[in-house]
């Protein structure tokens, strides 16, 4: 559009449904430093009467969805074609008139901090948010994207403001459409509710300074009521649009096989790779007897080293593809996961591959590169949520307990003073 709203659209004839999916290219990378959360409370206030959401529900026939991530916030708004007009002009009250009066941002503040009060962090909520602080310090993935109850209650209404100014802009934003309607009538509409949204009049690049080197103690966090320890063991991954994004996400299959094997008393399992605009992170995690902590950490640095030197063998590369293969396909071709894919190429600058042809793609040799981009001469962060006591007993000396436990010390402050 002549404001610079990029749109997409997918007719799908005789569908008396229609989808929108709109994305605010800018998430809780932005958030103030010290005020995590504030993305999300703006994300909160595009739609703050929750009578809103129950009449898209009973009048519409369909669902209001709202969520923040690092990268962005994303709008959902889904009905009956016949009422493509009103979703619309839902979506135009909400990005042009937002609402942040002093009443609005309080109640939507209360009701963020009561949510995040409500129940205390799990063993292994708390060793996500201490692995990821260990990795990055006070660089903006280090917070978790919703805010915590300390962030929350920094977040003023003038902050909130500030975010609108800087990204809430039509230039700033994608609209996906997928349904049963008529181009001419859609694109009409859109001029008519959306043209009046206002281009920003700068931009606001992602770019904050990289944190430091984490350090090498393995930090034990005190949870003396955890029956198990919650171990995670990281280093910092790669960008959603690198172009080995894809394969680390296969290597994180091989690498949780290998790991579940070579230590399986290691329940809720897991390895993955957390990518984002900017290089994300490369997480092994589960729950393991304290005794057995040690073992698993090393154990997870031998998986590490194995496959930088050797890579994986045809059989596990083949497996892996074909469990990943099923992940991916499991989210079909709804319109959610359809504009998602979308939006994502749009967001990400990814090529218009198909994935699936990515992965088959990949051979054995792919995979020990990506490892070795990594892995190799890259210290891990480590964590352990437990029983300090136990925990010591099982780890030895190089070790960092809570109390006395630090982050990097650097900057997340943005190139360009906001």
């Amino acid at each position: 559009m002549l404001n610079g709203l990029t749109i997409l659209f997918f007719p799908r004839p005789g569908d008396a449904n229609v989808f929108l999916k709109l994305r605010i290219q800018s998430g809780a990378a932005f958030d103030l430093a010290g005020k995590a959360g504030t993305m999300a409370l703006l994300g909160d206030s595009l739609f703050p009467d929750p009578a809103t959401r129950e009449y898209v529900t009973e009048q519409l026939g369909g669902r209001l969805e709202v969520s923040t991530n690092y990268d962005s916030i994303d709008v959902t708004i889904a009905g009956k074609a016949s009422e493509l007009e009103r979703m619309i002009e839902l979506l135009r009250n909400a990005v042009v008139t937002t609402n942040l009066s002093v009443e609005n941002v309080a109640r939507l503040r209360e009701a963020r901090l009561k949510h995040s009060s409500e129940k205390p962090p799990s063993a292994s909520q708390i060793a996500d948010r201490e692995i990821a602080k260990r990795l990055f310090g006070s660089f903006p993935y280090s917070n978790p994207a919703n805010g915590t109850v300390e962030s929350l209650t920094k977040v003023e209404r003038a902050d909130l403001m500030l975010a609108r100014e800087r990204f809430l802009h039509s230039d700033n934003a994608t609209l996906v459409v997928i349904g049963g309607v008529d181009r001419s009538r859609l694109m009409r509409d859109l001029r008519q509710l959306l043209g009046p949204w206002p281009k920003g009049d700068r931009t606001y690049p992602s770019t904050f300074r990289q944190p430091n080197t984490p350090d090498a103690r393995v930090l034990i966090v005190d949870a003396k009521e955890a029956k198990n320890a919650e171990v995670r063991i990281g280093v910092r991954g790669l960008a959603r649009s690198d172009r080995d994004a894809l394969t680390a996400s296969l290597l994180a299959q091989i690498a949780r096989d290998r790991w579940h094997t070579a230590v399986p008393e290691i329940s809720n399992v897991f390895v993955r790779h957390d990518a984002y605009l900017l290089p994300g992170m490369f997480v092994f995690g589960g729950s393991t007897p304290s005794s057995s902590a040690g073992r698993a950490i090393s154990a997870a640095a031998e998986v590490m080293k194995a496959l930088v030197q050797n890579g994986p063998t045809p059989a596990e590369l083949d497996r892996s593809r074909t469990a990943l293969m099923t992940e991916m396909n499991k989210l079909g071709a709804s319109p959610d996961s359809l504009a998602s894919a979308w939006l994502d190429s749009e967001t990400y600058k990814l090529p218009n591959a198909n994935p699936s042809a990515e992965l088959n793609r990949l051979i054995a040799a792919d995979l020990q590169r990506v490892a070795t981009r990594l892995f190799k001469d890259t210290p891990p962060a480590t964590i352990a949520v437990g029983d300090t006591a136990q925990l010591k007993a099982a780890l030895g000396d190089k070790i960092e307990t809570r109390h006395d436990a630090k982050t990097a010390a650097d900057s997340a402050a943005p190139a360009k003073k906001p």
